[in-house]
């Protein structure tokens, strides 16, 4: 039987040909495929703190800023609603709503919410310059600084549909919580594909936040009954009980994120101490933007300025406001207002954290008291990274 010979030289196009055909059928297909490895187009930023640690003001540097869609703590509605549970049996609920408020479906409300509401139905709204500026209120502009009195007075009357229909247009969601004490609750978030999501983790001196939490007795005492699984009753922390769970929170979520963290976490975890914030504004700021992908503008630069560099530490009504303080002078302000008694029973029970998030136990009122004694210790940049995450810290 005859062979045919066909030239090696043939054999080497028609593959070559063949391959080329067969990577354009690849590419074409490809292309009305889902692309799952894309991140998503807007950024979603969680910062994760606790009660009286400066939460608000960080939330403010968020909210200010016109690429921004802000929400201070909307996890607030779900222990309104549901105050007879624990702060663990809400996690899920919690995590949910959230998840929902990033991917601007804001149907998540419908069960904590009236069902006919405007926009001073949500928690703090005000706090949001994005809902007190076009398209969810035509009052103020995108790049304007807005006040909650202003907002208030003007934006309150607008309908909630304009809260989702603001979300869309923003390329950075931001959400502050105060709610969340397991990092882990978060991981589900974390590996969702149609989130983007990045957490900065805001601590401060337990010391100072007890100063704080003493002026906000009343406001905390539902909240506090939520930590402590007490079934809806209202409890007065006087014996820290509450914060022991805060400082054992704090250092649960760091260690859980600079200690073997997932793969996952790596370049979305930022540690900010509220005491360096206000010691060096700018430079700060200026870290978490670029841990945020924003940028700092001009009118942005002035208004930080202005906001920690007024007089006074600010009066006991003001205490969940944003008004302009001398921030480093507020910071320090329990080394003049606790007892010593206070602060030792204060570094008993929370000891761990105070070591680890890197402040200066006092053993003397005389070091208490002692302003030029620094209890803000350096950066120690071989336990963690402050600007992003390094996986071999």
């Amino acid at each position: 039987m005859a062979r045919i010979r066909i030239p090696s030289t043939i054999v080497i196009i028609f593959v070559t040909v063949q391959t080329g055909f067969l990577l354009f059928m690849y590419a074409r297909y490809s292309s009305f495929m889902p692309q799952s490895e894309e991140k998503p187009s807007q950024v979603h930023i969680l910062i994760l703190s606790s009660w009286r640690s400066g939460s608000s003001f960080v939330g403010q540097l968020f909210s200010q800023h016109p690429s921004v869609f802000y929400l201070m703590e909307p996890a607030w509605h779900v222990w309104v609603k549901m105050y007879q549970s624990s702060a663990k049996v809400l996690h899920m609920a919690v995590r949910d709503l959230v998840r929902s408020v990033f991917l601007c479906d804001m149907s998540v409300f419908d069960a904590y919410m009236p069902w006919k509401r405007n926009l001073s139905d949500l928690f703090q709204w005000a706090a949001s310059r994005a809902l007190c500026s076009a398209p969810a209120c035509d009052s103020f502009r995108r790049t304007d600084i807005t006040s909650e009195l202003a907002c208030k007075t003007l934006c309150g009357r607008y309908p909630f549909s304009k809260v989702e229909e603001a979300c869309k247009t923003y390329s950075h969601v931001v959400i502050k919580e105060v709610r969340f004490f397991d990092l882990k609750v978060l991981y589900p978030l974390l590996t969702d594909p149609s989130l983007n999501l990045k957490i900065i983790h805001l601590v401060r001196d337990p010391r100072a936040v007890v100063k704080s939490r003493e002026q906000s007795v009343k406001a905390l005492a539902r909240d506090n009954g939520i930590v402590l699984s007490t079934n809806g009753t209202k409890v007065e922390d006087s014996k820290y009980k509450v914060m022991q769970e805060v400082c054992r929170s704090h250092v649960q979520i760091y260690e859980t994120a600079t200690l073997k963290p997932p793969h996952f976490l790596k370049d979305r975890y930022l540690m900010v101490r509220f005491e360096d914030l206000v010691r060096d504004p700018l430079s700060e700021i200026s870290e978490m933007y670029k841990f945020a992908d924003l940028s700092l503008t001009p009118r942005l630069k002035s208004w930080v300025y202005n906001i920690t560099h007024g007089q006074g530490q600010g009066r006991k009504k003001e205490a969940f406001k944003i008004t302009s303080r001398d921030a480093v002078s507020v910071s320090q302000a329990w080394r003049n207002v606790l007892s010593f008694q206070k602060v030792k029973k204060i570094q008993e029970v929370c000891k761990g954290a105070i070591n680890i998030l890197g402040y200066q136990l006092v053993d003397s009122e005389k070091e208490q008291r002692d302003l030029t004694l620094d209890l803000v210790l350096p950066r120690r940049q071989n336990q963690f990274s402050w600007s992003s995450f390094n996986p071999k810290h």
